[in-house]
């Protein structure tokens, strides 16, 4: 049997989007600037959720082992979704990555930054980021919090809530719509077929819209 992520996986964001509009949700995307490391490859999952903050001066140890404390306990099948609270180190690089996708997380989401860009282009693993920098967490900056709700770009995120993210951006569905809201956009993405079909057969763009209800 085909899961909930593996549907919502084979949908785009746009349609979610458009589902989620309908439902009266109509701040569900999250900031533009959230951009995927690598365009072509597609991500969606319940969120496991992490928060942290900026340091000057910590003690180096106690910040690996709060980082490799979230590796550890990032369940498999999710998507770990970040808010850094920080907009100048790298919150993932080469060796992380390796660690989730080895664990069976399905990618990563974090308002901040990432390393390692080349090594993850390589090993595939999804990443969804604002900006690069070579700067890493070392001593700088340290986890507060796992599984609690986060908020990014005015969107509140919390565990169990599904992401999807693709080459338009991301988009958070609230768990308890999840299945509806696929269910859902897969209809539209059926229906979006027949009206592409009937546009390229010659309908009337108008008509079009009109038999179909949607453009």
């Amino acid at each position: 049997m085909t899961g909930l992520s593996e549907r919502l996986e084979r949908c785009y964001s746009g349609a979610v989007y458009d589902v989620l509009r309908e439902l009266g949700l109509h701040a569900q995307s999250l900031p533009a600037t959230i951009r995927p490391l690598d365009p072509t490859r597609k991500l969606a999952g319940p969120a496991f959720t992490a928060s942290g903050h900026f340091e000057a001066g910590l003690d180096p140890h106690e910040t690996l082992l709060a980082w490799t404390g979230l590796l550890s306990k990032a369940p498999a099948a999710s998507v770990v979704v970040c808010q850094p609270n920080d907009s100048t180190l790298a919150h993932m690089g080469e060796l992380s990555a390796e660690t989730l996708r080895l664990r069976g997380v399905r990618g990563y989401v974090v308002d901040g930054g990432c390393r390692d860009a080349d090594f993850l282009l390589d090993l595939g693993f999804p990443v969804f980021c604002r900006y690069l920098t070579p700067a890493d967490i070392v001593g700088r900056w340290i986890v507060d919090a796992l599984g609690e709700p986060i908020e990014i770009g005015g969107v509140t995120i919390r565990g169990g809530d599904y992401v999807l993210g693709d080459r338009d951006g991301v988009v958070v569905v609230p768990a308890e719509l999840a299945d509806e809201v696929v269910t859902r956009t897969e209809a539209i993405v059926q229906t979006e077929s027949a009206l592409r079909r009937a546009i390229l057969g010659g309908m009337d763009p108008q008509e079009a819209y009109r038999q179909f209800g949607m453009f």
